[in-house]
Formats: C-alpha cells, sequence, structure tokens
C-alpha cells in the first residue's frame, strides 16, 4: 500500500495559480490535466508549466498524477515526453478503450523513463465509452503499472446516446460493473464526479452509493468536496496499517539521520510519511 485513492481533484494545467495553490491542496491525488480543461491552444503551455510544477513536488501534499490528452488525439507522445519526470507519480490516460491502446502508451513510457532514468510511474486508466466498459478488466489486469481505474460518466453517457442527469439509469450498468471487474484484477476504482458543486448532500450520498458499489474513492473538481468525500472514503484497516508501518520506519530512518527508506520491499520518503500521518491523524478524530 503506497497509495491512497479516496480522491482524485483534476487541475488545470495552464492555470499557473491553480498549480500554486494545489501544493495546499488535501486530496490523496492532485491530476494536472492536459485534457478537456485546457483548450487546444494552450497544450503547450499547460506541458511547460506541469514541467515546472513538478520540479517543487517537495511542496505538495499529495500524490501528483498527470492527465494526458486521449489515444485517440495523437497527442500523448508530446504529453509523455513533457512531463514525464522526477516528481510524477503517475498518469490518468482519458478515454481508454481497450488494451491495445494502453500497450502503445506504456511502450512509449519505458522508453522515456529508461532514457532519464525513471521507473515506477503509474497509469490510471479512465473508462468512459461503451468500449472501455466492456474490456474493464482486460484493461485493468493488463498491466503492473496499472494501480486504479476512473469512472467517466459524461463520455460515456454521450457515447450511449443518454442525457446526463444525477442519477442516470444508463450509466447504472457501467458504474457497478467497473469497480468488479478493478476488483478482480487487484487494483482500485475511483468514482465519477458530481457535477453539482451546491449540492453536498448529493454528493454524500453519491459517496455512499459509490462506495456500497466498491469504488474505493472519487474523483472530484473542487477542494470544497474534499471533506465530504474523504469523510466517506475513510481508510480502511489495510491502510491504516500502511501508515502505522511507514510512520515508524521514517521516523526511525530521521533519528539514523537518514530520509527515505524502504518499507515492505518498496522505496518511501518525505510524502509517503505526509500521507501515513494524515492517515493516522484520521483515526484520531
Amino acid at each position: 500500500m503506497t497509495q491512497l485513492f479516496r480522491s482524485l481533484i483534476f487541475v488545470p494545467g495552464n492555470n499557473s495559480r491553480f498549480l500554486e495553490k494545489a501544493k495546499s491542496i488535501s486530496a490523496d491525488i492532485v491530476c494536472f490535466d492536459l485534457e478537456d480543461s485546457v483548450p487546444d491552444s494552450e497544450k503547450k503551455n499547460a506541458r511547460n508549466l506541469i514541467k515546472q510544477a513538478l520540479k517543487s513536488r517537495s511542496s505538495y501534499l499529495s500524490s501528483i498524477f498527470v492527465r494526458t490528452n486521449s489515444p485517440a488525439s495523437g497527442k500523448i507522445p508530446d504529453d509523455l515526453d513533457a512531463v514525464l519526470q522526477k516528481g510524477i507519480d503517475g498518469v490518468v490516460i482519458p478515454k481508454v478503450n481497450n488494451v491495445s491502446e494502453l500497450k502503445k502508451i506504456e511502450k512509449n513510457m519505458s522508453k522515456i523513463e529508461k532514457d532519464r532514468k525513471l521507473n515506477g510511474i503509474q497509469i490510471i486508466p479512465s473508462i468512459e465509452s461503451a468500449e472501455g466498459v466492456v474490456n474493464t478488466y482486460n484493461i485493468s489486469s493488463s498491466s503492473k503499472r496499472v494501480s486504479a481505474v476512473v469512472f467517466g460518466i459524461f463520455d460515456l453517457l454521450n457515447d450511449l446516446g443518454v442525457e446526463y442527469t444525477k442519477d442516470p439509469e444508463g450509466g447504472k450498468y457501467s458504474r457497478t460493473k467497473i469497480p468488479v471487474d478493478a476488483k478482480a484484477a487487484g487494483v482500485a476504482s475511483i468514482d465519477a464526479i458530481w457535477q453539482d458543486l451546491k449540492d453536498l448532500d448529493g454528493l454524500e450520498n453519491d459517496c455512499i452509493a459509490g462506495k456500497n458499489l466498491g469504488y474505493s474513492g472519487k474523483s472530484i473538481i473542487h477542494p470544497d468536496q474534499i471533506n465530504t468525500v474523504h469523510k466517506i472514503f475513510y481508510p480502511n484497516q489495510a491502510e491504516i496499517q500502511w501508515a502505522e508501518k511507514v510512520n515508524k520506519a521514517y521516523l526511525d530512518s530521521i533519528k539514523k539521520g537518514k530520509g527515505a527508506t524502504t518499507v515492505d520491499g518498496k522505496m518511501i520518503d518525505e510524502v509517503h510519511y505526509k500521507q501515513a500521518k494524515a492517515i493516522l491523524d484520521l483515526t484520531k478524530t
């Protein structure tokens, strides 16, 4: 256990003010966005801003992911070339339809990692089409890099020709299937966003429904949603045990005049310690 998936917040990659404010956001994953929130004319600028933000990774409380453009866009090679560097934990790939698309991306990532002496960058595919829903288990189990999958409700409904509502009938089968397939593949699942920022009661009920379906957390679009999401997706026993191990190991390492150390064969550093401390603080409230 080296990653929590209770909350994944999207931050527009072309907005330097938002990228700076994200340093204080307490979501489990801050995801700098290169896709939907960034117009084509701003893609290059967004890549450069994200590249600079990653250099100050230690200032961020959360794990840092970047959402690339979709496989169909043809922009992923440029996205990866810009953002795969020290400081990034993973990439969210939107609109993944099948394993073949993901394998091409992974091959590109492996080459860049080798050239830049990087390793362990995660992939979170986003399931946003009928084909993607059908292939969720295969996508989830296609690579050791895949740590979670995200449910993207809006593009799925568009693919199905169904109008969006707060509880769309057309999305219920897909919403139910995705966490089952993810669990069978041994990865986490992150539920779709709740669009109405003013309806926190609706958000809470939607989180409860998602948790009861087996989701590990929820995608969010505003910091005001974090507390509600974290209240529902409370750390489980395995996460608490991981936090206790990390907390002890890191503090012991600090006492010896060192920093990064290992837990269960995996490297941990200050970022993991902050995550662990946050979990343990939650258990005391």
